[in-house]
């Protein structure tokens, strides 16, 4: 950094600092003061002052004055919380001042100079050769590649010579700090001779103790053997025993895993006694602590009480008595046969209607452990399967992470938004999920960061889903589907009545007797603020309440308030929702149809009108390919039975059809806006009405048949919602009735249709048709007619 005014940043103390400024720094930080320190620095210029903590014998501590500024280079969170921090180091900085702690330590940093390279050639030359020497007694006995030794024999520039070095050796903090301080190469240099000699003479006597050592030693007693005389060594030199002295063997040896894979973690154990590189120990010591920390055989007790299981989803959950029921026998499986396997479900829904929630209440319901993934965005296969350790900054994947924060090998885990998974050039995180959410091959998952197989088997795997058929297909075979309906109002009521009320009063600090909502209050927030499938929007308008409910209360203004219809508009303003989706009188060409979207059922209007022309038909609206073809398919039929329904059948030669679904900037498709087409065009060119409160869905053929369609809960209750009286749905359909609220099918006369006649037999107002004649000579009126469709 080439500026030298003083400058604010945060501080983090580290136990232990490197010789030299120009270094990457990576930090795992979990503590809340020093994330407050990287949130900080991220929202201004990224600078952070990292100094050596020097930790005295009388157990005080202190900050070293001179350390290095770094820029974060590299900023992630993982799932369990824990921040991942790659620094790259700037300059070295003076701290100047500790002006204030904000819960972190903010410091006033001077950015100094670069180390002088102003030094006498003489010195400098002889001060390399005894560093060059010296190293080259190290390299003899320790895994130093020849090569490395030849470059560093060759290397002329004193400054790379030192950052070579150093880069290899083992250097204590005190040490480093003090060639980090050193301001010219001479006195840097001479500092790591120092050093240097030091390791050489340790190295030698090793050698010189290993030689002692009987052969008659097996490869065991060897191995101890050595690591005693080690330690002996360092305790000899006055050395404080290393961290790489946990004796990580005996952990490895009582892992319940097989032979193999114990075999692979004492390999990577026996590096820490190779006299590798710093940064190599750490990798190997983090991957075995990685290791070592996973729940290997670790379970918790499930519960078999199937009745207290019934009354936690009860408690907890309104409604969804076929989710909730498909959960109980879930549970009565379990209890019959407690090693079943293959139990993966998919939660599929509209948002806010408690996919998740559901989920956790499994867990509670089981005992198990709950850990939740959010799967919405990924598109790293490493965020699945994990990083090979060999990578800078490589850590586990999501799945293993998760396990070891659940410290049981049989959590539920909740693999949110499967849906949402993304895929590009790093991957395709579905595919990694394949193995995952399969009983046959899960049982010997390997993350390529632990590089041993762990078994999955035991693990409840649920998903969640707003759209199924965004899943690929291999996943989704591997999971089974249970769709959680729209709530009607009546549901919503005793779900905002129960609960989100008292859980909003409770989160802003008022009493229940303080403030009360009245049924009818309750009522209008539901039909007049939201239209949702779910209720995340109906909680916000009632935390909205309590909000200027609180206001009121601290200006003193009120002491008790009771919300009401009349008064509802003070705190939420005027309703958002004022008329239904649908229009109240009987027109001409105007049909209500019915459309599924991955939020729930809508009402969606069409419009069609006629005019002179020569035949053509325009279809507007964001309309995709299969809902156009519709539209030509509609037109046919419709030419065949212009004599039924007194149409003109000269009609394709003079008459013009334009055909238009409103809001246009949303794309529109499916074959299930068949019937309303139809109805539509009939409508606009017979002149006969059609009625208002009928609402109609289904996919047709050329000969008039009407074929089932998707999504008829959620279309229904769109219906429901929207206050229509009749409903006109495929006879193939009525089957899927039994999945329809009991709620809903009693509002709404149900209409089955195996033709278009049945269709066109219930929708159309035939005792006002319009006589062919005199529509013709009124087509100038029909022109500006429009028509609400909903598909």
């Amino acid at each position: 950094m080439a500026e030298t005014k003083i400058r604010q940043m945060p501080l983090i103390p580290a136990s232990v600092i490197t010789p030299t400024d120009k270094v990457y720094l990576t930090f795992n930080i979990k503590d809340n003061v020093l994330k407050q320190a990287v949130e900080f620095a991220m929202e201004n210029d990224k600078l952070i002052f990292v100094t050596w903590r020097q930790s005295q014998a009388d157990g005080r501590q202190f900050l070293s004055n001179i350390g290095i500024i770094c820029k974060i280079a590299q900023y992630s969170q993982s799932g369990d919380g824990e921040l991942r921090v790659s620094l790259e180091g700037k300059s070295r900085g003076l701290l100047v001042n500790i002006p204030s702690e904000q819960g972190f330590i903010l410091a006033e940093v001077k950015a100094l100079p670069a180390v002088s390279k102003r030094c006498d050639p003489i010195e400098i030359e002889a001060v390399m050769r005894a560093v060059k020497q010296k190293f080259g007694v190290i390299s003899q006995f320790a895994v130093i590649g020849s090569q490395i030794n030849d470059d560093i024999q060759a290397e002329a520039d004193p400054s790379k010579l030192f950052d070579m070095i150093t880069s290899r050796i083992l250097i204590k903090p005190r040490d480093a700090q003090q060639m980090l301080e050193a301001a010219d190469l001479v006195t840097k240099l001479a500092l790591l001779l120092a050093v240097v000699g030091k390791e050489a003479e340790i190295i030698e006597l090793q050698s010189h103790l290993i030689g002692k050592v009987n052969n008659s030693f097996d490869k065991s007693q060897r191995e101890n053997f050595l690591r005693e005389q080690l330690r002996a060594v360092k305790k000899e030199l006055g050395e404080a025993p290393a961290d790489t002295d946990v004796d990580y063997i005996s952990k490895i040896n009582a892992l319940p895993t097989s032979e193999k894979s114990k075999e692979k973690l004492k390999k990577e154990a026996a590096r820490l006694n190779m006299g590798g590189h710093p940064s190599e120990n750490y990798t190997v010591i983090n991957y075995l602590d990685t290791v070592l920390d996973l729940p290997w055989g670790k379970k918790t007790d499930e519960q078999s009480d199937i009745k207290k299981a019934a009354e936690i989803l009860d408690t907890e959950h309104f409604g969804l008595e076929k989710v909730k029921e498909r959960i109980i026998e879930l549970l009565a499986v379990r209890v019959l046969k407690p090693d079943v396997k293959g139990q993966i479900i998919c939660l599929s829904g509209p948002p806010g209607i408690g996919k998740t929630s559901v989920a956790k209440s499994l867990a509670k319901a089981l005992g198990r452990e709950y850990k939740r993934i959010s799967l919405g965005g990924v598109r790293d296969e490493a965020d699945i399967r994990g990083h090979r350790k060999t990578y800078i900054g490589a850590m586990p994947g999501r799945i293993i992470e998760a396990l070891k924060s659940a410290g049981t090998s049989n959590p539920l885990i909740l693999l949110d938004e499967i849906d949402k998974l993304g895929r590009d050039g790093k991957g395709d995180p579905s595919s990694a999920l394949l193995e995952v959410l399969d009983s046959e091959q899960n049982e010997n998952f390997t993350d390529h960061y632990i590089e041993i197989p762990f078994d999955l088997s035991e693990v409840l795997f649920v998903t969640t889903a707003n759209n199924i058929s965004q899943i690929d297909k291999p996943l989704l075979d591997r999971m089974e589907v249970i769709d959680l309906p729209s709530y009607t109002s009546t549901e919503k009521f005793h779900i905002a009545s129960g609960h989100l009320v008292k859980k909003q009063l409770e989160q802003n600090g008022i009493k229940s007797s303080a403030l009360k909502f009245t049924d009818g209050a309750v009522n209008l927030i539901i039909e007049g603020y939201t239209r949702e499938a779910g209720v995340r929007s109906l909680e916000r308008n009632i935390a909205k309440v309590c909000r200027k409910a609180a206001k009121l209360f601290v200006e003193n203004e009120r002491k008790r308030i009771t919300v009401t219809e009349k008064n509802l508009p003070d705190f939420l303003g005027q309703k958002k929702f004022t008329d239904k989706d649908r229009s109240n009188q009987n027109e001409i060409g105007c049909v209500n149809g019915l459309a599924w979207t991955s939020v729930g059922g809508v009402i969606m209007p069409l419009e069609c009108i006629t005019m002179p022309g020569e035949g053509k038909l325009v279809l507007t609206g964001s309309l995709g390919d299969v809902m156009k073809e519709s539209g030509q398919i509609a037109l046919s039929y419709v030419r065949s039975v212009t004599e039924k329904y007194g149409i003109d059948v000269d009609f394709k030669k003079t008459v013009d059809i334009h055909i238009h679904a409103p809001e246009g900037a949303t794309p529109k498709d499916g074959p299930s806006a068949g019937v309303t087409m139809v109805t539509a065009l009939i409508s606009a060119l017979s002149g006969i009405p059609v009625r208002a409160d009928t609402a109609m869905t289904g996919e047709i053929t050329l000969s008039g048949k009407v074929l089932p369609i998707g999504g008829l809960r959620e279309k229904l209750t769109a219906a429901f919602k929207a206050d229509i009286k009749t409903v006109i749905i495929p006879r193939k359909n009525k089957p899927d009735l039994e999945e329809v609220a009991d709620e809903v099918k009693g509002h709404l006369e149900i209409i089955f249709a195996e033709t278009l006649t049945d269709v066109l037999d219930n929708a159309l107002i035939t005792e006002y048709r319009v006589q062919n004649t005199e529509y013709r000579n009124k087509m100038s009126e029909v022109r500006n007619q429009k028509v609400l469709v909903t598909i």
